[in-house]
């Protein structure tokens, strides 16, 4: 019964009626979190789009000052010299003979990144690369011949802001382990990213809520005039 008794003394500290400054709700999220394991920190953002439109269905990347502090491995599906050159980058995995073990279900990776040449045969994959969240897409920056560049990017934390069928954006932004001033920068670099990113075509208002909480935790409702 030991964490229910936790998350009882969490919910005492937390008002859930209550928006809190982006500070003030990184600093209780890391007050309430009971687990002792180094969870991750994630952010809900509800926005007022229709992803059914086109140019609501908002899907853009940005990098985070102190990464995500985890590990990321990357998959490069290319042929030639590319091939040297995503090793020289770092990539965990390179070559196209990995098109056959994605096929048989292989996904012992977090990013698939594929220069233009590749992408009929990736495609043949939709199926079994889609509902992962691997199918590299230009829109995300992984079907580049920039490979060296894209690789160093998502080591360093490059992440996608990707908004779902009911219009929430589910992403992470750190480690529950994180300085309170890193997490804050790494919200602040989302934040101004989906702003950015606001469609023409909405009407009313665009970022309704948004929350912060641990894997474990309880959401924490961030009041966005503190973070403008």
């Amino acid at each position: 019964m030991q964490i229910s008794k936790n998350k009882k003394s969490a919910n005492e500290k937390l008002d859930r009626s209550k928006e809190y400054s982006l500070e003030d709700a990184v600093k209780l999220m890391k007050e309430v979190k009971y687990s002792q394991f180094d969870e991750s920190v994630d952010l809900a953002i509800n926005l007022g789009v229709d992803s059914r439109h086109a140019d609501q269905n908002i899907r853009v990347t940005t990098t985070l000052p102190h990464g995500t502090g985890k590990e990321v491995k990357v998959l490069v599906v290319a042929q030639g010299p590319k091939e040297k050159e995503a090793q020289d980058a770092g990539a965990d995995y390179v070559g196209k003979e990995f098109l056959e073990k994605l096929k048989g279900g292989w996904d012992d990776v977090d990013k698939v990144i594929a220069t233009p040449d590749m992408m009929p045969e990736l495609g043949k994959l939709g199926k079994v690369l889609g509902p992962k969240g691997l199918m590299p897409n230009p829109k995300s920056g992984t079907v580049t011949m920039d490979v060296a560049n894209t690789v160093k990017e998502l080591k360093a934390g490059k992440i996608e802001i990707r908004v779902e069928k009911t219009g929430i954006v589910h992403t992470q932004c750190g480690k529950s382990s994180f300085e309170e001033t890193a997490l804050v920068e790494n919200i602040r670099a989302i934040y101004d990213t989906i702003m950015k990113a606001k469609p023409a075509s909405v009407k009313g208002t665009y970022l309704k809520k948004m929350s912060v909480s641990s894997t474990m935790g309880p959401g924490i409702k961030v009041d966005q005039g503190s973070i403008r």
